[in-house]
């Protein structure tokens, strides 16, 4: 599975419809979501409708997440335990604040997979929090799985007691600080949903501005909004050169029977290849 992060949609755990019509998106990442937008008393009936349509991971065209709970819900362990199997490429967790909290669920999760006998999957937190925030550069360098982190803007401005606008003037140093500390750590950065489904130019706007700070991506909440992200985080020169790169020193690097090398100073392995290729397949 190459993967790409211009788009991550969030597609409700507990609606067997929007589970189905998932198939068909050309969303980079597809995250079905156990989170926010399912009742309390739906949780149990979403995970279980994911559990399934995991079973049907080869339909689906992108790659495929979950959304868990939050760390402070007491609810990730429930989580996992139905969604981590053959067919998941990684969780998001929402509302991560420091390691601590990254600790634990990495602990969860490596008991499950040894279990099972599967692959370490990949996790991208979401900052949404002051806490968070200040935490950013420890939360994206914790390890090997964190491939991305994403900025949820509403609750951060709840947490700090701001209004949401969208010029998001009460967030502007959240979401500048985010990507540097991502990239710092080796990482991506996705950014937060716009919410006016409605307001297309907007949104043009916000993702021109997202990718000015060095955002690699961005959340949705409708499949309408996948063809404008996708336009505005079309890959630049920068990224087009070092994808280049990657491919062709780590093939001359497995032809000598190596799985991992380095590219000016950073370790690459097979995700990154196959992140790389998929770049410049995208391209041309």
């Amino acid at each position: 599975m190459t993967q790409l992060f211009r788009s991550l949609i969030f597609v409700p755990g507990n609606n067997p419809r929007f589970l189905e019509k998932a198939k068909k998106l050309q969303s980079d990442i597809v995250c079905f979501d156990l989170e926010d937008s399912v009742p309390d008393d739906e949780k149990t009936n979403a995970r279980k409708l994911i559990k399934s349509a995991l079973k049907s991971r080869k339909l689906y065209k992108s790659s495929i997440f979950v959304r868990t709970n939050s760390p402070t819900s007491g609810k990730i362990p429930s989580d996992l335990k139905e969604v981590v199997q053959n067919g998941i490429d990684g969780i998001v967790i929402p509302k991560v604040n420091n390691v601590k909290e990254m600790k634990t669920i990495e602990k969860t999760l490596s008991v499950l997979e040894k279990t099972r006998k599967l692959k370490p999957i990949q996790i991208i937190p979401s900052i949404e929090s002051a806490e968070g925030v200040v935490n950013t550069f420890s939360i994206a360098s914790f390890g090997n799985r964190v491939s991305a982190v994403v900025f949820g803007v509403f609750d951060l401005l709840n947490d700090l007691g701001i209004e949401y606008t969208k010029e998001q003037e009460g967030a502007k140093y959240s979401r500048a600080k985010i990507p540097v500390d991502a990239h710092a750590a080796g990482v991506t950065a996705i950014d937060a949903i716009w919410q006016d489904l409605k307001d297309s130019k907007g949104l043009e706007k916000d993702c021109k501005i997202g990718k000015s700070l060095g955002y690699s991506g961005k959340s949705i909440i409708h499949p309408d909004q996948i063809s404008v992200v996708h336009k505005m985080f079309h890959p630049n020169k920068s990224e087009i050169s070092w994808a280049e790169k990657v491919c062709k020193i780590y093939l001359k690097s497995t032809k000598k029977g190596k799985g991992a090398t380095t590219v000016d100073g950073k370790m690459i392995d097979e995700v990154h290849f196959k992140q790389a290729k998929a770049l410049l397949e995208l391209v041309k």
